[in-house]
């Protein structure tokens, strides 16, 4: 078995995603340098038994199942025990007979109607183009399914109108880096990459999910992605800087554009624009 480095790899994380110990990958790979990893380079993964996979911030089991390539019904069949709503960081997962490492940063996925946008921001769809909002609601707000409940994607959808009205944000990109950043997981785990990114729309230091106060804490969370923290930009200062919504898309992900390449990740995430462009344009594919 092979895995291909992702944007953000180690070989420590790389070694918790399959389940194995950071020994064994290094001893399977003995020419490599931890710290010259490459995007794309491909490396060897010991025999490990069973297939197993070490949960890490932000996963949900329908992430889980995507990433691997699976059906969540396979998964959950896989593992009996796992209650869906209580994963923990560390909790090693058994992976049913089939599962695959995932789409790769720099790869276009080989399934659904994903288009592979490329080069500027001309080069992507215009805004007349994309799908009405209801379409791509009825899209996403199946996906929230798996993790919310319906009072909370109710909360999500009514906190979208109202920061759509204030902001004057359309619903489309507000809903699209909902489920770009969370899957619209109200209860995503906060990731620390040099800055706090914590809820719906992994914000600039804002706020998190606070289930003593749902309705509040939704709406707050779909606020700072929107209209930005005090710490830092949202999509409609973003839009304001670059001037078209996939440049705005680069900046609020990377914060860097190279408006020549909207698919340099400027350290960030490569896929990121063109997975947005898709989403607007409701194109569906695995793992989306």
């Amino acid at each position: 078995m092979t895995y291909t480095v992702q944007s953000g790899d180690t070989l420590w994380s790389i070694s918790q995603k399959l389940g194995i110990s950071l020994q064994a990958l290094e001893a399977a790979n003995p020419g490599v340098t931890p710290e010259k990893l490459q995007v794309g380079q491909v490396l060897n993964t010991p025999g490990s038994g069973p297939a197993k996979y070490t949960i890490v911030s932000g996963d949900t089991l329908w992430s889980i199942a995507q990433k691997h390539g699976i059906s969540l019904e396979a998964l959950q069949a896989a593992n009996p025990g796992v209650n869906p709503s209580t994963l923990q960081v560390g909790q090693v997962l058994n992976l049913p007979a089939g599962s695959t490492s995932g789409t790769t940063d720099g790869d276009q996925p080989n399934n659904g109607n994903y288009v592979n946008y490329a080069g500027p921001a001309s080069n992507f769809p215009d805004p007349k183009l994309w799908a009405s909002y209801d379409t791509l609601w009825a899209q996403n707000s199946r996906l929230m399914a798996y993790h919310d409940s319906p009072s909370e994607i109710t909360l999500i959808k009514s906190s979208i109108d109202r920061v759509s009205s204030e902001s004057g944000v359309d619903r489309r990109v507000i809903l699209c880096i909902i489920v770009q950043e969370s899957g619209g997981n109200v209860r995503v785990r906060t990731t620390f990459n040099g800055v706090r990114n914590p809820g719906l729309m992994q914000s600039h230091n804002g706020v998190e999910f606070n289930p003593a106060d749902p309705a509040g804490s939704i709406l707050q969370m779909i606020r700072d992605g929107t209209e930005g923290t005090k710490d830092g930009d949202g999509l409609k200062q973003c839009y304001a800087k670059w001037g078209n919504w996939y440049s705005a898309f680069r900046a609020y992900n990377s914060g860097s554009v190279n408006q020549n390449d909207l698919n340099d990740p400027v350290g960030a995430t490569a896929h990121y624009v063109r997975d947005a462009a898709n989403r607007l344009m409701g194109h569906t594919w695995n793992g989306m």
